[in-house]
């Protein structure tokens, strides 16, 4: 049961999914919406434009058609009559064109946006398969589609009977009205049959494009299995991460520990903690942290700095206060110059006592570090106001 669940189309679609879609050219797209909007731009621009292209394309007609006897006979005149009749019936009717371009590109940018997808053009021999023609037949989207056809028969037939039932008499009177008359009234009862279609059409794209849009969506849901493959494309492999995040602090170990031997001094707890701390006054403002450990780190920061013959100072409370509150290749803070000091000034007279000889210098035994700052000192007293409570 459980495999079968993982199995169902059940979860919403992901932003990926629906980018590869769009990739693919596939968008939501109504062709109702498309036809209503086609409709509606031409109706309306015949409401107001109609009047005007109308009486200029009776003139131009008129002075078109309008030319001498000799003009019949000669070739090249009647070309240009034509194709100046051609040019001005095109200025004539074209802001319609330019309103029904608009609107039919305006439909499919409402729902699916502008899209470009050299796939859709590709070959697919599955588009060739009776089956899955069939399918699409007998299919939910198949059946809408049946009934939104019915529905657009029904509507237009509705709205031409309802307009014929209105003006009835007005169309049968036509004949008997001048031939300019009956024309400007036809094209008001056609412009008044057009907008009823348009309504009825309206009320069918606002059915369609709902279910357009649940039906894309539903087309695209995932399978929480896909989620959570998905997941892994997009977020990585938790094992592959986990084993680059192991690679990533291997490597930038190995850099820390190629500083070790560069470094000035190495402090320890002695054994638990080791950190190294490197001071050039040319070129620094105070001490800085190059390399810090526990353990097994520590132990090996110690190998390297007796390797490289780096001196070691066990000041255990320094060197808790300085692996906890300092990272690698940041400066020592202010509250701890003082200790630090104490710790390079010995080995400054480590060095010294290296080169010329004389008395021995002697480690510092005790380095002042506020108790907050030594988390050895914080631990105990936590502690201790435990018992005591």
């Amino acid at each position: 049961m459980a495999e079968e669940s993982d199995l169902e189309k059940t979860e919403q679609p992901s932003a990926r999914r629906l980018e590869q879609a769009r990739e693919e050219g596939q968008v939501p797209h109504s062709r109702e919406l498309g036809t209503f909007l086609v409709l509606f731009a031409g109706v309306m621009t015949l409401l107001l434009a109609g009047e005007w292209m109308g009486r200029r394309w009776v003139r131009v007609l008129a002075d078109g058609f309008a030319f001498e006897h000799d003009t019949a006979f000669d070739p090249v005149r009647v070309l240009w009559l034509l194709r100046r009749v051609f040019v001005e019936s095109l200025l004539t009717f074209a802001p319609i064109f330019l309103v029904l371009l608009v609107a039919a590109v305006a439909g499919p940018l409402l729902l699916g946006g502008l899209v470009f997808s050299p796939k859709v053009l590709s070959f697919r021999l599955e588009r060739l398969d009776p089956m899955n023609g069939l399918r699409r037949m007998f299919s939910l989207q198949g059946a809408m589609e049946v009934v939104k056809s019915l529905l657009k028969v029904a509507a237009v037939a509705g709205m031409v009977w309802v307009t014929f039932r209105r003006e009835r008499d007005t169309v049968l009177s036509l004949a008997a009205l001048p031939v300019n008359d009956a024309a400007a009234s036809f094209l008001h009862e056609m412009v008044f049959g057009a907008v009823l279609i348009v309504a009825g059409l309206a009320l069918i794209a606002a059915v369609d494009v709902p279910f357009q849009l649940w039906q894309y969506y539903k087309n695209l849901r995932m399978t929480k299995e896909e989620v959570k493959q998905e997941y892994k494309e997009q977020e990585g492999d938790p094992h592959l991460k986990a084993r680059i995040r192991s690679m990533q602090r291997e490597m930038a170990r190995k850099r820390m520990m190629e500083e070790v031997p560069k470094a000035d001094v190495v402090v320890t707890n002695p054994t638990h903690f080791a950190v190294a701390l490197k001071y050039d006054q040319k070129t620094m403002a105070a001490p800085v942290v190059v390399a810090k450990g526990r353990g097994v780190i520590a132990q090996k920061i110690r190998e390297l700095a007796d390797e490289a013959e780096v001196p070691r100072v066990e000041a255990p409370p320094l060197a808790r206060a300085l692996y906890a509150h300092v990272d690698i290749g940041q400066t020592i803070p202010p509250t701890l110059f003082a200790a630090v000091a104490e710790i390079l000034a010995y080995v400054f007279q480590l060095d010294r006592w290296m080169a010329v000889g004389g008395p021995k210098p002697q480690p510092p035994q005790e380095v002042p570090v506020p108790p907050e700052l030594d988390p050895g000192e914080v631990a105990a007293a936590d502690e201790d106001g435990e018992h005591g409570a």
